[in-house]
């Protein structure tokens, strides 16, 4: 019978291995990390001024919409930009779905072109520069504000944001595996976004607002 032999690796592969190895490991502690500091901050409530020269709200949820029609509603702002409205939506339907008084229609400006938050950003840019906004309440989904965030202050340089998180109503119970997965995805999304990377990230929000849900990530 023949013994096996022993297959010997090189020293120097062996070396690249266990950097390859302790990288991976690195890069994997970093990002769970980096995790626990996001979904914290994605619970953080808000902190809002009096008043704002503007509130925005980038759809995805009618409980954005309401949060940000009840802040309009309680003269925290002038006037409000909703972001990313698809289709021919007119105000007085948004209005009912959401509870809020139609007579707000002249304070609210509805923004179409929008089909992610990197496109949220670009829209919002062109409201605020047209009505000279200095200061500027955003609404979204407490999971999205992180990346909204970010977006918002690349196209919005010298305007101060104020985040009004939103907790969506299938979370109100409890986040469950699938809030897991989303967070996860969406921090994910906040790193590309933060590494200048917004192009593919919009790519990814655009499949995923062709597809109807309760509550979507971006735009």
């Amino acid at each position: 019978m023949v013994a096996p032999v022993a297959v010997k690796r090189p020293r120097g592969l062996k070396r690249i291995l266990r950097a390859v190895r302790l990288g991976v490991a690195v890069l994997g502690l970093a990002w769970m990390g980096g995790f626990a500091w996001f979904v914290h901050r994605t619970g953080e409530p808000a902190d809002l001024p009096p008043y704002a020269d503007g509130i925005v709200a980038l759809t995805g949820g009618t409980d954005r919409v309401a949060t940000a029609l009840r802040l309009l509603a309680e003269n925290r702002a002038e006037r409000l930009l909703i972001s990313g409205v698809g289709g021919a939506a007119e105000f007085n339907a948004l209005a009912h779905r959401a509870g809020a008084d139609a007579s707000l229609a002249p304070r609210v400006t509805l923004g179409r072109t929008a089909a992610s938050t990197h496109g949220n950003a670009a829209e919002t840019a062109e409201w605020v520069r047209g009505f000279n906004i200095r200061t500027l309440i955003v609404v979204t989904a407490g999971y999205h504000m992180p990346r909204a965030l970010a977006e918002l202050s690349r196209t919005l340089p010298g305007v101060t944001l104020f985040p009004a998180p939103v907790l969506p109503t299938a979370w109100r119970e409890g986040i469950g595996l699938a809030g897991v997965r989303l967070l996860g995805l969406e921090y994910t999304k906040f790193l590309a976004a933060e590494a200048g990377l917004s192009s593919i990230v919009s790519r990814a929000d655009e499949r995923s607002a062709s597809t109807p849900a309760p509550e979507r990530i971006g735009g």
